[in-house]
Formats: C-alpha cells, structure tokens, sequence
C-alpha cells in the first residue's frame, strides 16, 4: 500500500532538515521526556520518525529506539550517523504489528498520525488516523506513556491561506506548495494533514484504550504546558495505555 508522502519525502531528502519547524528537537525531547517520565534504557517507538532527529536525541539521552517511516529515503537518512541506540526500520505505520513491545510510543511532526487521510488510503477504513492510532497504543505496554503531536482545526481554519483547501467535512486540509530539495530543484506537490479539535482526540483515544493525561497547544520547538487554545498549530496529546497493573 503506497503512501503519498513518500514521493515528497523522496524529493526533499536533506533538505527537510532545513525547514524552521525542525530546528527545536532538542527542546521538544527534553519536555517529551519529562511528561513520559523515560529514564535510561527505556524503550522508545518513533513513528514516522523521518529523517530520525528525534530518534537521535534519545539514543543519546541513552534510551534505546527504533525509528519506524514509510519513506526509504528518509530511512537511510535517519541511520546515517546514527548514535548507539537508535536502529530504524523501513515499514507503515498503518500495517505496523508491534504488540506491547516498548515502554513509550512518540509520534511527532504529523509524522504518521494525522497524514492517513490522504489520497490512497484505505477507503474501507472509516477513519484512517484513527486506525494509525489505534496501532501506536497496541504497541506500548500497558500503562506505558504515548505522545504524539496533532494539527489543530482551530488554528487551520484561523489561519487558512490561499493555497489551503480544507474539507470541511473529513477535517482534511489539501496545501498546494512548491518543495525544494538540497540543490534547489523544486517539485509542485499537495500536501494532505488531518486536523482536529481536543475532543476529537480524546474521543480516539477512548476507542483506542489511550487514558489521556494532557493535551498542549503547543509550537514546534516549544512544548511548554498550556491551556487547549486558538492560537497554537498543534496540539500535543501525553496519555497511558490502559490496563496497567496496580502495585
């Protein structure tokens, strides 16, 4: 099953790292290891791990992750250079198998959730983010922690612009833009993002046995703690498989 982001991915390669929106990893695995309280050789799933910068800052923060991405290109990105610790696998995340394998799940940057609705997905899927979302919570261990950052309809609709065309109905926002890669070659493309509203989230993570213990309006580069709002682009959902055991 082919996804429409591989063909950007496989146009932009390093040039991804160039957009302003990833220049806050170090800040953003900080709080993330905070609000899921990782200690040193945690197990970590990243999904949609992209180029792996995420990945990368908790190899060396000492947690042991794998990368999972359905873009080859951004694969072999991710394991160049990559520090002890970090192991990426080429796979989708909508057909992912693990079965409560890790100790925490991250899904950031509209890396998997929230690129499911686009064109070539599972029509007999009647939301197919959700389904994504259901396959992140099946693969962290009861009572272990899931993060995972969601476009906001909010702000989308607030802030939408020319090039944007938004369906009102799917929640799906279709950006017609112009990607260049490293040696400014460009490629007109669509971009395809889910968005939705807190209670959106909370309701998919009820169905998919995530107990939410926060959802941030948050910014790239700064996943302070704050108030659901109209002025932020994402939100980030912090929640715990259910069923852990009580001690």
């Amino acid at each position: 099953m082919s996804h429409w982001f591989e063909g950007v991915a496989d146009h932009l390669g390093d040039a991804y790292l160039r957009y302003s929106f990833t220049c806050g990893t170090v800040s953003e695995v900080a709080a993330l290891v905070d609000v899921l309280d990782l200690v040193p050789g945690d197990r970590v799933l990243d999904v949609g791990c992209g180029p792996g910068r995420h990945s990368h800052e908790l190899a060396r923060r000492g947690h042991e992750v794998v990368g999972l991405d359905v873009s080859e290109t951004f694969i072999a990105l991710a394991r160049r250079d990559a520090p002890r610790g970090a192991t990426f696998v080429h796979g989708d995340a909508r057909t992912m198998s693990f079965d409560s394998e890790f100790d925490a799940v991250i899904s950031l940057c509209q890396g998997a959730f929230g690129l499911a609705g686009g064109p070539g997905s599972d029509t007999a899927v009647l939301d197919p983010d959700g389904a994504v979302l259901d396959r992140i919570v099946a693969a962290v261990r009861p009572g272990g922690g899931v993060a995972l950052s969601a476009f906001s309809a909010y702000f989308q609709v607030r802030f939408l612009g020319e090039d944007d065309d938004f369906d009102v109905g799917a929640g799906v926002n279709r950006e017609n833009t112009v990607l260049r890669d490293t040696n400014g070659v460009e490629l007109a493309s669509e971009l395809w993002t889910t968005c939705f509203t807190p209670r959106e989230l909370r309701l998919l993570a009820d169905r998919a046995g995530l107990v939410i213990d926060e959802i941030r309006s948050v910014t790239p580069g700064d996943y302070t703690r704050r108030r659901p709002d109209l002025d932020h682009p994402e939100f980030l959902v912090v929640g715990r498989r259910a069923g852990a055991t009580q001690s």
